[in-house]
């Protein structure tokens, strides 16, 4: 699995979150937020990826009410902390995860659920781009 890390991200990884989550680009995200808020604090809690000189915000990040998940946040301050690359966090939130029994991170992002993803978040991901 380590492999998979430290390879070039498949361009099919942007087109399975665009499909399934969305995946709009910086730029837009700031322009839905300004509609109702100063999109300034949320913009710096977002996670990003970069992909043809574009920056976009995984919408699996992103609540129907445009708030951000907490434990999506949660996720996304210990990556950065362990200096995980924004676009290999996004890798690893879409792909199954043996840590989590098969599952994939992203569809695991209950409260209950952060204390499985953050042990996963270190034991597979940090140890794989370390």
């Amino acid at each position: 699995m380590a492999e998979l890390y430290r390879s070039p991200i498949p361009p099919q990884l942007w087109a399975r979150i665009r499909d399934e989550f969305n995946l709009p680009t910086l730029d837009q995200v700031r322009e839905r937020l300004a509609a109702f808020q100063d999109p300034e604090p949320v913009m710096r809690k977002m996670a990003r990826v970069f992909v043809d000189q574009e920056i976009y915000c995984p919408g699996f990040q992103l609540q129907p009410d445009l708030t951000l998940n907490p434990v999506v946040v949660g996720l996304f301050e210990r990556a950065m902390e362990l200096r995980i690359p924004h676009n290999y966090l996004a890798l690893w939130m879409m792909t199954p995860c043996p840590a989590l029994r098969g599952s994939r991170p992203v569809d695991r992002l209950k409260p209950g659920d952060r204390a499985a993803l953050h042990t996963a978040l270190e034991s597979t991901l940090a140890r794989a781009v370390a």
